[in-house]
């Protein structure tokens, strides 16, 4: 019998290739736990984070994850989440690449005040608009301040931001996506990306396609790996949380119930 045009088209979309990519902001840190704007600030995870990053790695061996390359940012948060998560996956041995790029968004003059503070100081709606506007970034940091990080060895050579919205950190998380993981993930190698809300918002825009409004409304819970299935072109054809329902529902109202004033 003579396949249809309909049976050809739908066998083509059975056979492509399927790659799959993992996300994973990581756990807690106890700057979130005290509710203060962290941005560059190198800050460790809390005790709860650590937990958070182990579930995570419990919850991708579980799922028969196997990775062959992973990235992160220059942030101990980010880097140690991705070593406790390896840990749990037995592949501690697997290569990383570490880049500022993928670092949290610069919170500038805003980074260690606490987030509720600053909101009853300076009004909801400004906090949210420092917080959550896609093309406001907040009060710069002075270069002459000990919180400025343009002397950290870590990034010489680099022009370290005094401040940055989400618009500056797509603008430099993407072309490392380009130029770094994309290429690895068409390989066919297996990647997971350890980083940041900022900075893996932004790769979800690019992902996604998602617009300069409905991303700022995008959050991403802590510790809960998000899985992405891609084509051929790495568009992607699935996205999903790897945990319980219910747990990360509520992991994602708390990180949009931040930046409120304390009632």
């Amino acid at each position: 019998m003579k396949s249809t045009g309909a049976e050809h088209y739908n066998s083509r979309l059975m056979s492509r290739p399927v790659s799959k990519l993992v996300l994973l902001r990581h756990g807690e840190s106890d700057w979130n736990r005290e509710n203060r704007f962290t941005g560059w600030t190198d800050v460790d995870l809390s005790a709860k984070g650590v937990e958070e990053a182990r579930a995570a790695g419990r919850a991708l061996k579980a799922g028969g994850y196997r990775f062959d390359l992973a990235f992160t940012s220059v942030l101990k948060r980010a880097i140690r989440t991705l070593w406790i998560a390896l840990e749990e996956l037995d592949q501690m041995w697997l290569p990383v690449e570490k880049s500022w790029r993928l670092n949290e968004r610069h919170y500038g003059d805003l980074q260690g005040l606490n987030k509720a503070e600053t909101a009853a100081k300076f009004g909801e709606e400004k906090v949210l608009l420092w917080r959550r506007s896609y093309d406001t970034p907040p009060p710069p940091l002075s270069k002459t301040d000990n919180r400025y990080e343009g002397r950290d060895p870590r990034y010489a050579g680099v022009a370290v931001p005094a401040s940055e919205c989400l618009k500056d950190t797509v603008g430099r998380v993407v072309p490392y996506w380009e130029a770094a993981i994309a290429p690895a993930v068409r390989a066919g190698r297996r990647v997971l990306v350890a980083a940041h809300g900022n900075s893996l918002r932004a790769l979800v825009k690019h992902l996604d396609g998602t617009s300069d409004e409905a991303i700022v409304k995008e959050n991403i819970p802590t510790g809960v790996p998000l899985v992405y299935e891609l084509d051929e072109r790495l568009k992607p054809l699935k996205r999903s949380y790897l945990g319980d329902a219910d747990e990360i529902a509520r992991r994602i109202a708390a990180v949009a119930a931040q930046g409120k004033a304390k009632a």
